[in-house]
């Protein structure tokens, strides 16, 4: 019991000690001298020159906007497009059916020629077997215009290398030159369309006349 007053009394007369020593008291409280009253914010600073504060421009240059197409021209070209290709479709395709029997057909021209030759050649007209020629060369001719061939009339025509087919040029008091006097093999088209050429002869005008000798005269 008497030992407990003891202690507190020694430890009162050492904080009275230490008192009188001058060490100075520490509050609790007390501000920190070495901080600034306004510090400045890090995060936040005024130097304008800062990358975290960058200058803008006054007058930024904004990008022009790309002009919109004109769709409705767009559009009218694309129909004006398909149109065109709808019709050489069908153009095409036309003109495959139309031609589709061109072999066919010239190779049945050569029967007509015969044909025709054999009654070019017949004596009597009138004979049944003739008369049957007839019906068999009418039916061909028949056939080949069903199908768009018909026949070019050559002779008295002037010559065109695009239908015909010279085989000679022979002098004529009555054709003129440059004009068809004589057809070997007749030619034929098929709708508009050359499918073989004729086989002609064209004239190189009047002959000439022998030079006069005068010597023969006198």
């Amino acid at each position: 019991m008497f030992g407990f007053g003891k202690k507190k009394r020694r430890t009162m007369n050492e904080e009275e000690e230490k008192k009188s020593a001058g060490e100075p008291e520490t509050p609790e409280n007390q501000e920190n001298p070495e901080s600034p009253e306004n510090p400045e914010n890090p995060e936040n600073p005024e130097n304008p020159e800062s990358p975290e504060n960058p200058e803008t421009p006054e007058n930024p240059e904004t990008p022009e906007k790309p002009a919109e197409p004109d769709w409705k021209d767009q559009y009218a070209r694309m129909l004006a497009d398909f149109d065109n290709y709808r019709k050489r479709v069908a153009r095409d395709r036309e003109e495959l059916a139309q031609f589709a029997a061109k072999d066919i057909l010239k190779d049945l021209l050569p029967t007509v020629d015969n044909l025709a030759l054999a009654l070019e050649k017949a004596e009597n007209k009138d004979d049944p077997f003739v008369q049957g020629v007839k019906l068999a060369y009418d039916g061909f001719l028949k056939a080949l215009a069903d199908h768009g061939a018909t026949p070019i009339d050559s002779v008295g025509e002037p010559f065109d290398a695009n239908f015909h087919d010279a085989l000679a040029q022979l002098p004529s008091s009555d054709v003129a030159e440059g004009v068809i006097m004589n057809e070997v093999k007749r030619g034929w088209l098929l709708h508009g369309k050359l499918l073989r050429a004729a086989q002609v002869v064209v004239s190189s005008g009047a002959p000439e006349k022998p030079a006069e000798n005068p010597a023969a005269e006198a």
